[in-house]
């Protein structure tokens, strides 16, 4: 009896840990990653989203709002636009089975954006950004294929959000590295000229 009694707790750590381990698997699966702060320009601190897609727009808004930007429903003087003209989904075939029963698609998102700043220039010139994932498709489960589809849109909305953030962290980098090269070619030069006293 004693002996049942220690064991128990220990089956039941088990169970917890392989809880925690299917978690982390259907979390990876569905798209969700842990991302690490970004740091944004501080030209785009408060920024106007301008793009036709509901659920792009509302994922890429939560995104710069975590990073600490403003996101304003208007334009105007003193604001950011990022610029969203393009979005699409397009599903192509991969592999057809038997009979020209098609077996596996390709869903593909191509993003084109640009960001210009506060005060009109452009930061970023347009550009796009195109990802992919592939899929099986099942002729017995047209739900189940839905509803993959659907997490895989979802999913790369996910991605492309990131995407758009990266680019626009490494314009910080670019503006931080210029602005510690000119303060070093500033300072260099009244040390130069003080030594040819």
């Amino acid at each position: 009896m004693s002996f049942m009694k220690i064991g128990r707790p220990f089956q039941i750590s088990l169970v917890q840990v392989s809880l925690l381990l299917v978690s982390a698997v259907a979390l990876a699966a569905c798209g969700f990653h842990l991302r690490e702060n970004v740091k944004l320009p501080a030209s785009v601190q408060k920024v106007h989203i301008t793009t036709g897609v509901g659920d792009f727009q509302r994922m890429l808004a939560r995104a710069l709002e975590v990073a600490g930007v403003d996101v304003k429903d208007e334009s105007g003087p003193g604001i950011a636009e990022l610029r969203v003209p393009v979005a699409t989904f397009s599903t192509d075939t991969l592999t057809a089975g038997g009979y020209a029963r098609i077996t596996e698609y390709a869903v593909r998102y191509n993003v084109q954006f640009s960001v210009i700043d506060e005060v009109g220039n452009v930061i970023i010139a347009p550009q796009t950004i195109s990802m992919q994932r592939e899929y099986s498709y099942d002729a017995t489960n047209t739900i189940g294929n839905a509803s993959e589809v659907s997490q895989i849109q979802l999913s790369l909305n996910q991605d492309m959000v990131q995407a758009i953030l990266f680019r626009l962290q490494a314009v910080t980098k670019h503006q931080m590295a210029t602005q510690a090269a000119a303060a070093s070619a500033t300072n260099a030069a009244p040390a130069a000229a003080s030594s040819t006293h």
